[in-house]
């Protein structure tokens, strides 16, 4: 340039710089000497010094808000306000429609959508992208960004229908992706997306791979401080899960000590589920077989079959005391203060053996005991003196007194429960065994009544059917104790046959009874054969009308009539009977001495025949 500027007209020049493009350099050179040319190349030169300002003054501003930005999600610890944060302020930076996070999981190599700004699809969010499949997965390949301005006709990357329905459904069109890096690692990739084309400028990719190197790395701090938190909140709990295991062994060995205690010294198996309530702070009851119903009998059966304590509700457990096959009951308990861990189940199912055991032992010294009392009252009962020479002896070494006996009672009791019916006899004292097919009991009671009362509910508390109970009074010697057996034996056998089913008597109250039925009983078959035989012989080849319909006869004061109603027959049909028996018996049959002797033998036939 050969011509000179004036001092002012370059001043000029260097203040229209930041004008900007509103600036108009040919009006300022238009008084200077300038040739066109000259003038056109100062006007270029200060255009493009104004526009390389510009950019280096935007990207002051960006870093500016990138630095800002950086700072702010440096201070968040949530990761998951952290990720929304991030999207946010991503979001502000590029100015783009629609920005979102996609998570990265190693494990399956899947990216997840977990982060979203300015979508309206509800099922963008939550977008899983296989392994290899569209744009996300170039830049995770490649761990450096990658963008399409339309998104449709990419060839750079695999597409998939899943994602490409969910692109068109939010409508985008083009799309950047950056990824987040901690050292090698891919954390996610971060999208800035437009529902333009729009072709993104070094500036703009450039821009937001910067953030997301420093979002990547807040995002990998706010990671591990989550691992450390989490870390020490296992630690601690392990550590509370172990004071509390220490604390349950400790309990268990409390049990075990009480229970082994209990088995040497001789303690039942009541005191089994006191021991375990005290250790386990809670409530403990041992069922017997037969209150297991309902809830807590489903639960018994299935932890008999399992051997394991089982949930009846909650809180509320039950264990089966077994021996073998058999189920001896179970132990039921309900939550405390502490609450039932693996230590705590495992310590009532050794509890429940150890009341197995006891059970078992119990039963056996019931047996030996029951056996005992079975011997000694044989020979009480039996007919050889021999056998009754130091009976008092063995008695006492029994804790039984002989000689302080004063009533009997025999009871009619089913085989199969008559063991269950002894074992809990024997608990009332006294001298308690089986004799002929019936429990035989005697008590110190003085009075046969009160004792064939105590006795026959006892006994139906366990039996719980109906039982015959028949008191007898003992002289202050036993050497009547067989005969008064055997009398209320004779009593036990004619009850039934007087109506008689669930009833507590004494000898006494049905003595003329038991004098006929007893050792006299041939004479009185003799006797009841001689009067009324004939009838009896009729009626054991016909139908055997005739003797009921003579009981009912005499009962009725011999009216036909109240015979009729009472057997529901017509009339005539008892007349005609009547005449039957008339021919069987003689004509004199009615007579006053006939007909005493006819009314005893006609009772004395129904209280011998069996019902």
């Amino acid at each position: 340039m050969s011509e000179t500027i004036p001092v002012d007209v370059v001043v000029q020049l260097l203040r229209a710089v930041p004008a900007g493009p509103d600036a108009d350099p040919a009006a300022v050179l238009a008084d200077s000497a300038l040739s066109e040319e000259d003038a056109a190349r100062i006007g270029y030169e200060i255009r493009r010094l104004h526009a390389t300002s510009g950019r280096w003054r935007r990207r002051g501003q960006e870093l500016a808000a990138l630095f800002s930005s950086a700072r702010e999600l440096a201070q968040l610890r949530d990761v998951d306000e952290l990720l929304g944060r991030l999207v946010e302020r991503a979001h502000d930076l590029m100015g783009t429609d629609v920005t979102y996070l996609s998570e990265f999981d190693v494990r399956t190599q899947e990216l997840r959508v977990r982060t979203t700004l300015g979508t309206t699809a509800p099922s963008f969010l939550g977008l899983r992208v296989p392994p290899g499949m569209g744009l996300a997965s170039q830049v995770v390949e490649g761990r450096r960004p990658s963008w399409t301005s339309r998104y449709t006709v990419m060839t750079e990357a695999p597409h998939d229908s899943g994602i490409d329905a969910a692109v068109e459904a939010e409508g985008l069109v083009s799309l950047l992706g950056v990824p987040l890096l901690a050292e090698d690692e891919v954390l996610g990739v971060l999208f800035a997306a437009n529902r333009v084309e729009h072709a993104f400028a070094p500036e703009e990719i450039s821009l937001l791979s910067a953030f997301a190197d420093h979002a990547a790395v807040v995002l990998q701090t706010a990671r591990l401080l989550a691992r450390a938190q989490d870390s020490t909140a296992e630690a601690q709990h392990a550590y509370q899960e172990l004071a509390r295991h220490v604390e349950a062994m400790e309990r268990a060995s409390e049990v075990h000590t009480d229970l082994t205690n209990l088995v040497l010294q001789g303690g039942g198996s009541h005191d089994v589920a006191t021991a375990l309530g005290r250790a386990l702070r809670c409530r403990v009851e041992l069922l017997d077989p037969d209150g297991l119903d309902g809830a807590v009998g489903e639960a018994a059966d299935r932890s008999r079959r399992s051997g394991r304590c089982v949930r009846v509700r909650d809180r509320t457990h039950v264990v089966a005391v077994l021996a073998g096959n058999s189920l001896l009951g179970a132990l039921l308990l309900w939550e405390g203060e502490v609450e039932f861990g693996p230590v705590e189940l495992r310590t009532a199912e050794r509890a429940a053996q150890i009341t197995a055991l006891l059970q078992l032992k119990q039963d056996a010294m019931a047996e030996a005991e029951q056996r005992v009392h079975g011997d000694l009252l044989a020979d009480l009962l039996a007919d050889s003196p021999y056998r009754r020479t130091d009976l008092a002896v063995r008695a006492r070494a029994r804790d039984i007194r002989l000689d302080e006996l004063r009533s009997v009672v025999v009871v009619a009791v089913p085989a199969e429960l008559r063991r269950e019916a002894l074992r809990s006899l024997r608990r009332a004292g006294g001298l308690v065994g089986e004799h002929a097919g019936h429990v035989v009991a005697f008590t110190a009671e003085a009075d046969p009544a009160a004792a064939s009362t105590r006795i026959h509910a006892m006994a139906g508390r366990v039996a719980r059917v109906p039982l015959l109970a028949v008191g007898a009074h003992l002289a202050e010697a036993i050497d009547d104790a067989r005969d008064q057996v055997g009398t209320a034996t004779a009593c036990l056998r004619v009850l039934p046959s007087l109506g008689l089913a669930d009833a507590a008597v004494t000898t006494d109250e049905y003595l003329p009874y038991t004098a006929l039925f007893g050792p006299g009983e041939t004479r009185v078959t003799a006797f009841v054969q001689r009067v009324i035989g004939r009838v009896l012989d009729w009626d054991a080849q016909h139908a055997g009308t005739l003797l009921p319909t003579l009981a009912a006869y005499l009962n009725n004061r011999m009216s036909p009539v109240a015979t009729a109603r009472e057997l529901h027959l017509h009339k005539n049909t008892v007349l005609q009977r009547l005449d039957r028996v008339t021919e069987l018996l003689g004509k004199g049959w009615q007579g006053p001495d006939e007909l005493f002797r006819v009314t005893v033998a006609v009772r004395l036939a129904q209280v011998g025949r069996p019902r």
